[in-house]
């Protein structure tokens, strides 16, 4: 089992390229696993019609001890294997605990043994990469980590930052940094300054995709552009992609 950590600062268009990489590995036989460490919940609404699933916060908060797999777990398009960890109500809790307790959820439920999948993937917000936003860099979580990023300023130093947590855990045998994913925005000299950003931070630029108004289309369908169009180019970007990634292993 690989175990995957996908970083970038919110409205990069993160959850986007992850929802279309796990269809896109499903697609290749792999049995997928995707967890939005979000609050926002968003994460796999493109694997599942563009409708919410049942947080594992909530679901914690609503049935407490009685909780099941099945009441956390949606099986999206694909087979993709679907869940979010959820927040706490907005002014009230962190965030940051709730992916703490989302993940204690999964081990005491068993979650991986009982689902074996492939490939687990973790979709984190990557504003700010402390507490519980750590948690897929640390005690064995995943193994590797790829950081989703245009060449936006901000985008950049979210970018840089997560990177700086990925080295301070290297010395522990934790995750490794895999490279970075250019989901461009058409900024002047975007793919200039992202790679300069990469040899800054010592990985490469393992996948270039350009903007195209299909992404957006697919996502009014509340699906990913693997599933709504097949033929497209830009499916072959994200099978490109998941190739790039299968390779890595």
């Amino acid at each position: 089992m690989r175990k995957i950590a996908i970083y970038g600062k919110g409205g990069i268009g993160k959850s986007t390229t992850v929802s279309n990489l796990s269809r896109a590995l499903a697609a290749k036989g792999k049995t997928v696993m995707q967890i939005g460490c979000d609050p926002k919940a968003d994460s796999t609404k493109n694997l599942v019609g563009g409708q919410p699933i049942p947080t594992i916060l909530k679901t914690l908060k609503e049935k407490k001890k009685n909780v099941q797999l099945e009441d956390i777990i949606v099986e999206g398009d694909g087979g993709v294997l679907c869940l979010e960890a959820g927040g706490p109500t907005p002014g009230i809790g962190c965030a940051g605990r709730g992916i703490i307790s989302a993940f204690e959820t999964l081990e005491t439920l068993h979650a991986y043994d009982t689902y074996q999948p492939d490939i687990v993937i973790y979709d984190v917000l990557g504003d700010v990469v402390c507490g519980g936003f750590a948690m897929p860099l640390r005690n064995g979580y995943s193994d590797e980590v790829y950081i989703v990023t245009s060449g936006e300023m901000m985008s950049m130093y979210a970018a840089s930052n997560i990177a700086g947590a990925v080295r301070q855990f290297a010395n522990r045998d934790y995750a490794s940094l895999g490279g970075l994913i250019l989901n461009a925005k058409n900024i002047e000299n975007e793919e200039h300054l992202v790679h300069k950003l990469s040899q800054e931070i010592g990985t490469g630029v393992i996948q270039h995709i350009p903007r195209n108004p299909v992404v957006q289309k697919a996502e009014h369908q509340g699906k990913t552009v693997v599933e709504a169009y097949p033929e497209d180019e830009m499916t072959y970007v994200y099978m490109t992609l998941a190739d790039k990634i299968l390779k890595e292993d």
